[in-house]
């Protein structure tokens, strides 16, 4: 297969740090990927301890089925989801805020849509010759509840030595101002990396703890002020470098945004062991071209 992208959109990825790629998805391939997440939630029946993702930041205290999660299909539930008594305030499926983090390779569908030449293609235009499918996550963005995620930087999370961690961000539905698109800083991926998250030790041994954030540059994110919203209709592929400063705001609509993420590194890249995302020795990663 030839080139997936053009000059200007390489140069394009090059100065800002992100592309969006239109049409990158079919409308048909988006609606069987909503679907299989759907039946994914609706099969999920929730421990006595649910697990809340934390989207502003991440806790320090991460949860066993958080950091278990690299090598699973694993439900997180809405920080907002849980009245005082601990019931959800609406039925499960307005109530999950993700699926992750193994669903390109345990789920026949995602893996149908991970696993494609044009994503491959897209990968080595923009240098990432040897992309390994490291995580993906399926985000609801819930009507009304979809959380913050708070202003960070991939790399953060899924360090590699060097730097090769690159987001692959479909659109599965339109994301808009109203309903919390995607924001990003332009340019913002030529600064340093400013923190880490760490696994705190090499074994987790109870919910006590097991993960900490080492500053590596005190220098401030940037402010939402400062960013500018990328708005896309579904099908939308949006390419995010790994030090590009990236937030979403809160869903204050009644309308749903629902994404599919993939995080990829480099083969020939070193993977830390104190990476919070670990999968198992029986789940290798697999080559995105594969």
């Amino acid at each position: 297969m030839g080139r997936i992208l053009d000059d200007k959109q390489i140069e394009d990825f090059d100065r800002d740090g992100y592309l969006v790629v239109e049409d990158f998805a079919s409308r048909e391939s988006c609606a069987a990927l909503k679907a299989a997440a759907e039946e994914i939630v609706d099969k999920f029946r929730p421990p006595s301890r649910p697990s809340v993702f934390r989207t502003d930041e991440q806790t320090r205290v991460s949860d066993r089925q958080f950091l278990e999660s690299g090598g699973r299909v694993s439900c997180f539930f809405e920080a907002g989801a849980f009245a005082a008594d601990g019931t959800l305030r609406r039925e499960k499926s307005l109530s999950i805020n993700k699926i992750g983090h193994a669903l390109h390779d345990l789920n026949p569908e995602f893996e149908r849509f991970t696993y494609t030449p044009e994503l491959a293609g897209v990968a080595v235009d923009i240098g990432l010759i040897d992309a390994l499918a490291l995580q993906s996550m399926y985000i609801f963005k819930q009507p009304l509840i979809g959380g913050e995620v708070g202003c960070h930087q991939d790399a953060t999370f899924l360090y590699t030595d060097p730097i090769t961690v690159t987001g692959f961000w479909f659109a599965i539905e339109d994301a808009t101002l109203e309903n919390g698109c995607m924001w990003a800083a332009p340019g913002g991926h030529r600064t340093a990396l400013r923190k880490l998250f760490k696994r705190a030790g090499t074994a987790v041994r109870d919910d006590s703890g097991g993960t900490e954030f080492a500053e590596l540059d005190p220098t401030p994110l940037p402010a939402p002020d400062d960013l500018i919203p990328i708005e896309v209709p579904a099908g939308t592929l949006v390419v995010l470098h790994g030090l590009l400063p990236h937030w979403s705001d809160v869903n204050r609509s009644p309308n749903s945004r629902h994404a599919y993420s993939v995080h990829c590194i480099s083969a020939a890249a070193e993977y830390p062991s104190w990476n919070w995302l670990q999968r198992p020795a029986s789940m290798p990663l697999r080559p995105l071209a594969a």
